[in-house]
């Protein structure tokens, strides 16, 4: 019997943690644990028939970090590690499903890192590949923090072998990874790729995982997957330790059971007597069944817009019909230019962004996905992909962060079977236009009869009607005055025919007519009492965005009116708040991220003050402000990120301005920093590296798997004040702690601050640090505080 043919059906018992075991086996620090596949299969074989025999149904294959980066200097090759771990696996005693297990790749993805979306999907596949031609059962992708390296593994095992593919992402306490991925935006994507079963594993323990897991249960429409640590972990003796016995661990796994998760597992802590004790606590209880939950929605990485709850403003500056200044920006591929339309238009209150950059004389597939790429870097709200192309569109959702709109589709046959393919692999929602091979039918009724056969079609795809989006098309009341109520008649009458969300160009209706923005605010609030969700329109049009949000508090939307007020209190504030912003400060454009911008605002700045006035008095506050943000939780990690580089574009022009005067030193102090000796790790290290340079501290990077001896020497030799470590695995945090051992026994002057996944307050101090930093924002305090800034 296949895995699909029992999910959902019953509950499914996957293993516990693999490192754990191996640690216990033996494994020392340092070692790659995807190594003993080849050295060691006696153990795997032995770890694996545990497992089987607490009552597992389905066992993970030692192949976690099995990429050809991580195994790069092990004289193995991805396919022989792979090959003989799936082996392993399928010949381990008992009744068992075998599930290629893939880990994150351990690099941080554009725009954060280097990683390019393509290179990821190429690792992935490789694994996928070798997996499938060993035999393996289904893939699991687990541990993963950034819903765009999540995507591109899914992609690599949906276009290259038909098995079932599981993932499972990494939550903080928070209820977001790393990068800022809510529980909602992991399951719009994910299910929109097509996965079998979506959940969560790691970092938390099932009591602390209960408020993400009863989040993703609420949208999920398909089964959930949880595989919790075995509570925190904490030192002990020298040893790590968790700190939940299996009893209660299988109580809190009861509890996420009934709530709904129905394949349950264990990950770091877990043994083969937590898998027993959850089999023996769950014994006779069905699975809840799974129910379809509807929800039209865009999302980028960060940030979900759900359709019909209240009205949405789709934004539709950044398209060339009718505007000069932004066809000749595409000519001569000024991306500025159309980065200051996207924060301008988020400024304005936009909450999606509609991306055409169609022009005949440029490569639109190319600029189309550097476009997004760009937009995407810098901007979080969701994105809407305007093209006549299906190759552009395809290319554009493809290398997108999230789940965005096509714009779109029509009643024709050919652009349906071209589009509707496309609707459906990536998960996209859709607009379909109320035209046919005839044209534009001038009566709602004919309107709503193509509406019908855009809804059919898309259901013969798979494509739920929750993902179709009604345009009704507006005609100009200029040339066609008799048709402009049609409109308005045919969105009442596909909002109540169809139940499906609507959404319409709204400036269309005043072309060619003076005082445009009159007619377009009157046909505005006409279309909206009538059941419009989403308008696209420019969000900088005078008086445009009162009536949204006038419309907002008249239809119950914006509650107790709070949003009106905030912004309408103080007028003033309110104008500025809509005005386009031609010339943004030094300090506005390294908070919106615009590092192109930063090097000429700086290059300008500099004429009239002094390099250390530059910094101090609007880099250093932009990024505080953007700290700050991150702090609330405003803005995450990749926004943080790209603000430091924009920064750095700023300090390469000091930089070179104090060269050429003859002086260079703009260091606030030098601190070490360095991922421990045994740990190949350093995404976190290096956040943290681009953090504290940009706040303009020097750093000595010394890499990953650093000898304990490297960082006394250097420290000895520079005479750092500060050093910095990191470790992701809690088998080198051990390594850590002898580190800091080490500095004191050599009489090193110096503080010294950790951080890491698996560590914490507890944690730093027990192994004799001086800080704990919980995030990259957390070391610059420490940085700042220890030079005295």
């Amino acid at each position: 019997m296949l895995i699909k043919d029992i999910l959902g059906k019953r509950i499914i018992f996957f293993d516990g943690a693999m490192g754990t075991m191996l640690q216990k086996k033996g494994l020392r620090a340092g070692e790659i644990p995807e190594v003993y596949n080849m050295i060691h299969p006696e153990i795997i074989t032995e770890i694996h028939e545990e497992y089987i025999g607490s009552g597992a149904n389905v066992v993970t294959t030692n192949t976690f970090g099995a990429n050809e980066l991580k195994l790069k200097e092990t004289g193995y090759s991805v396919e022989q590690v792979i090959n003989n771990a799936v082996k392993i696996a399928k010949k381990a005693k008992g009744e068992k499903y075998v599930a290629l297990d893939i880990g994150p790749i351990g690099q941080l993805m554009e725009p954060m890192g280097t990683l390019t979306f393509e290179r990821a999907y190429e690792i992935f596949k490789r694994q996928v590949k070798a997996g499938a031609e060993a035999g393996c059962n289904l893939i699991l992708i687990e541990t993963i923090s950034d819903i765009y390296e999540a995507k591109a593994a899914v992609l690599a095992v949906k276009e290259n072998c038909d098995l079932p593919v599981f993932c499972t992402m990494t939550f903080g306490e928070d209820g977001r990874t790393l990068t800022g991925t809510d529980p909602l935006i992991m399951t719009m994507v994910l299910e929109g790729l097509g996965v079998d079963a979506l959940g969560v594993n790691c970092s938390l323990g099932p009591k602390e995982m209960l408020p993400t897991v009863e989040h993703i249960l609420e949208y999920s429409s398909i089964p959930v997957m949880i595989q919790p640590n075995a509570g925190l972990p904490r030192v002990e003796n020298g040893n790590t330790v968790y700190d939940i016995e299996p009893s209660e661990f299988a109580y809190y796994i009861k509890v996420l059971a009934e709530k709904g998760a129905v394949v349950l597992g264990g990950c770091c802590g877990t043994t083969p007597e937590f898998i027993k004790e959850v089999k023996k606590e769950l014994k006779g209880l069905a699975p809840k069944k799974v129910k379809y939950k509807g929800i039209t929605g865009a999302c980028s990485s960060s940030k979900t817009v759900i359709l019909g709850n209240g009205v949405k403003v789709i934004g539709e500056r950044i398209n060339p019909t009718g505007k000069k200044k932004f066809k000749e920006a595409l000519r001569e591929n000024n991306i500025d230019y159309i980065l200051t339309e996207a924060v301008n238009q988020k400024e304005a209150g936009a909450d999606i962004l509609d991306v055409n950059v169609g022009l005949p004389e440029i490569d639109e597939k190319k600029v189309m996905i550097e476009t997004v790429k760009q937009i995407q870097s810098i901007i979080n709200l969701p994105l809407q992909i305007d093209s006549t192309s299906g190759e552009v569109i395809e290319a554009a959702v493809r290398i997108y962060n999230g789940k965005p709109i096509i714009n779109s589709i029509n009643g024709k046959e050919q652009t349906m079977n071209e589009i509707f393919p496309i609707v459906k692999k990536y998960g996209t929602c859709v607009v379909g236009l109320t035209l046919d091979e005839k044209g534009i039918p001038a009566k709602a009724e004919d309107r709503v009869k193509i509406a019908e056969r855009i809804i059919k079609k898309a259901e013969s795809y798979g494509i739920p009607k929750e993902n179709i989006l009604i345009d009704c098309l507006v005609l100009t009341a200029s040339a066609q005055q008799e048709e402009v109520m049609e409109t308005i008649k045919a969105v009442r009458m596909v909002k109540e025919k169809f139940g499906v969300k609507t959404l319409l160009g709204v400036s269309n209706v005043s072309f060619g007519l003076p005082q445009r923005e009159i007619l377009n605010k009157t046909f505005l609030s006409m279309a909206l009492a009538q059941g419009l969700d989403a308008p696209i329109l420019n969000p900088m049009a005078e008086g445009i965005m009162d009536t949204i949000y006038a419309f907002r508090v008249l239809s119950n939307v914006d509650k107790d009116s709070q949003e009106f007020v905030k912004i309408y209190s103080n007028v003033e504030a309110k104008k500025e708040a809509v005005k386009v912003k031609a010339d943004r400060d030094l300090k506005e454009i390294v908070i919106n991220g615009m590092k192109d911008e930063a090097a000429i605002k700086t290059k300008e700045y500099l004429n009239t003050m002094s390099s250390m006035n530059v910094v101090n008095e609007y880099l250093i506050p932009a990024l505080d402000i953007v700290g700050e943000k991150y702090e609330k939780g405003e803005l995450f990690l990749p926004q943080l990120i790209q603000s430091a580089e924009t920064v750095k574009k700023a300090f390469n022009v000091i930089k070179a301005k104090m060269t050429k005067e003859g002086s260079n030193n703009i260091s606030k102090g030098k601190i070490i920093l360095a991922t421990v000796k045994g740990d190949i790790h350093d995404i976190g290290k290096n956040i943290v590296k681009i953090l504290l340079e940009n706040y303009g501290f020097e750093v000595v990077d010394l890499g990953k798997d650093v000898p304990i001896e490297n960082v006394v020497e250097t420290a000895k030799e520079q005479n750092i004040k500060l050093i910095g470590l990191s470790a992701l695995m809690t088998t080198t945090v051990k390594s850590m702690e002898d580190t800091i051992k080490a500095l004191k026994d050599n009489n090193i002057d110096c503080i010294t601050f950790v951080g890491g996944a698996v560590l914490n307050q507890e944690y730093a101090d027990m192994i004799g640090a001086d800080y704990y930093a919980k995030d990259a924002r957390k070391s610059v305090e420490i940085a700042r505080k220890i030079f005295n800034e």
